[in-house]
């Protein structure tokens, strides 16, 4: 996508109104959900024109499943693991982590759209403005869910067994789309406070490698440092890895995963009031 300057098309907008960030009741909510339904046409349509895009997409979980589950698959032992293969083991760090590089990087697109005014253009279209960001954080959730059904298929192919069947295979995408939702606010944030892509993609690669591996996707925390296992409790990426984890391997345990979703909610709150109150700055 070029990134040139484009002439502001109109007039800067008003500052938002509480009606703006609400679709009115009746057909003001059958109006917000056919302007989302549009947007992320629009998202959908792009990805489709771009077909290598569309091949790392999808290639992409099933590359962090079969590179690091067999590369690590002959380094564990039984201590570590008692009764786990690697692989299996593997399967929740590999789902998690494709969806945590999906939504991290969902803000890039509006970056790119204040970049070049389209995003300033749109703003004074005849929608509501909150269209503008839940038609982001539809698409990318459902492109992260599709991801992680393409992960669990792949790891079926490979002897993988989800222990919940199924049912657990819908809790697994639930809990995707809480730790997704948490990840998509915090890229909105550096979207909107960033002035240009350079600096956005710079912030993400450095903050990728240490919220991977002080978590519990690679490894368990059993086996860290105490320093790393202290900052592996305060990591997100943890909780979500721990509740699929569970989910696959061990059966339905709902004392540890309703501790891991409440603490992806609370995730999900802090981010969401943080991204509103940004949101309201850079919609204005």
């Amino acid at each position: 996508m070029s990134v040139g300057t484009v002439e502001r098309q109109a007039s800067v907008p008003p500052a938002l109104s509480a009606s703006d960030w609400h679709a009115e009741p009746g057909g003001g909510l059958r109006a917000f959900a056919d302007e989302n339904a549009v947007l992320m046409g629009r998202w959908f349509s792009r990805l489709r024109r771009e077909r290598l895009s569309l091949a790392t997409t999808l290639a992409q979980p099933v590359l962090w499943l079969l590179l690091f589950g067999h590369l690590f698959s002959g380094m564990t032992s039984a201590a570590v693991l008692p009764g786990v293969d690697y692989l299996t083991f593997m399967t929740a760090g590999a789902v998690v982590m494709t969806i945590y590089n999906a939504s991290i990087n969902s803000g890039v697109e509006l970056l790119f759209d204040r970049e070049t005014g389209f995003l300033e253009r749109m703003m004074v279209a005849p929608i509501n403005r909150l269209s503008l960001v839940v038609s982001r954080f539809a698409y990318v959730l459902l492109v992260s869910s599709a991801q992680s059904v393409l992960i669990l298929a792949m790891a079926y192919a490979l002897g993988v067994r989800v222990a919940t069947g199924l049912g657990g295979i819908a809790m697994i995408l639930a809990v995707g789309v809480l730790f997704g939702i948490g990840l998509v606010s915090v890229s909105m944030i550096l979207a909107f406070s960033i002035k240009r892509h350079g600096e956005f993609f710079t912030l993400i690669g450095f903050m990728a490698l240490p919220l991977i591996f002080l978590s519990s996707a690679l490894a368990p925390t059993s086996v860290m440092p105490p320093w790393m296992r202290a900052l592996a409790q305060l990591n997100p990426m943890t909780y979500a890895v721990d509740a699929t984890r569970s989910l696959v391997i061990y059966g339905w345990d709902w004392t540890l995963v309703g501790a891991m979703i409440a603490a992806l909610l609370a995730f999900d709150v802090v981010t969401l009031v943080g991204a509103s109150l940004v949101l309201r700055r850079g919609l204005s």
